[in-house]
């Protein structure tokens, strides 16, 4: 018999964890959040959770006092004798650091998976990586969901007759062609030159765009330069339409001026990320539901493989 189960929310993301805890059934468990003068904080569980099975729900976006209190959570729920604690990270941060690409820098995302298993984690349930191998730096197991079945509904309800999805860049290749297969339409490729993080020397398109009605794929937004500079070119040659799909909406620096001010007919995201401010041409889809029937079917012991699109 599997024992009963608990959800709790990190300061950073309460709505989607609502979302998630409702869509299973359950309200979140209670909390507070004590914090001293200098900035210091200490979470503390204030119902029990000895013998439970415990979801803590937490986005680890900056500032990294979002990890740091997820750890917390976790090292509390550990000495209160839960009996498994399954952290549910909506954006894993630091992925983008998952490699040594440079001489003497860290590897961030091995570091966070670290952090996580030696403060006592039992498993850990993501969405959409920002690279696949990051599932081989945990030893728990990785429940790591794809948003593409999300997206994928909401892209066959448009019911565009010259879809076309596109890369905004070379190592998006294999999830924008994943989305080409699925929905039976032709790929396209940008190609971009960097001098250094978030900012763009040159991008160019491999195939073509002319009529045809275009999706840019990709995990994260930032600053929004790669995927409003991608539209805009585009649209030069000759695109009807230009809309992305991008499951983490980081949005900072001038990211929403950017899109409101872009090409862009749509920008479509998740709500790993709270959104800070408004836009009109941003819209959001929920992820409540699919993480509240994958954690009931881990729950249960039942198998999540249908929820996997690709």
């Amino acid at each position: 018999m599997s024992a009963g189960m608990k959800f709790f929310a990190g300061s950073a993301s309460r709505e989607l964890a609502a979302s998630i805890a409702g869509a299973y059934g359950k309200e979140l468990g209670s909390l507070e959040l004590a914090k001293f003068s200098d900035g210091e904080f200490q979470p503390r569980i204030t119902e029990t959770v000895r013998g439970q099975h415990v979801f803590i729900i937490q986005s680890t976006f900056p500032p990294t006092d979002n990890l740091f209190e997820l750890l917390l959570l976790v090292d509390a729920c550990k000495r209160a004798s839960a009996e498994q604690i399954t952290v549910v990270i909506p954006y894993f941060g630091f992925a983008r650091q998952d490699r040594k690409d440079n001489p003497r820098v860290a590897i961030g995302a091995k570091l966070i998976a670290n952090l996580l298993e030696a403060s006592g984690i039992s498993r850990i349930m993501t969405m959409d990586l920002h690279s696949d191998q990051i599932q081989g730096f945990f030893d728990v197991p990785v429940d790591h969901l794809f948003a593409s079945a999300i997206f994928m509904p909401y892209l066959q309800q448009l019911k565009v007759d010259n879809l076309t999805m596109a890369s905004p860049d070379t190592g998006g290749t294999r999830r924008a062609n994943a989305y080409a297969k699925h929905l039976d339409s032709d790929l396209v490729i940008c190609y971009k030159q960097r001098k250094k993080a978030n900012v763009i020397e040159s991008i160019s398109v491999i195939g073509e765009v002319k009529g045809k009605d275009v999706v840019l794929v990709d995990d994260i937004i930032d600053t929004a330069g790669t995927l409003t500079k991608a539209a805009e070119m585009m649209m030069d040659q000759g695109a009807s339409s230009v809309r992305a799909i991008c499951t983490h909406a980081v949005l900072s620096g001038p990211a929403y001026e950017r899109i409101e001010n872009s090409m862009l007919t749509e920008l479509v995201v998740t709500d790993t990320i709270p959104q800070k401010q408004a836009c009109e041409k941003i819209t959001v889809l929920s992820t409540g539901k699919l993480f509240g029937e994958v954690i009931s079917k881990v729950h249960n012991f039942e198998s999540i493989s249908s929820h996997f699109i690709f």
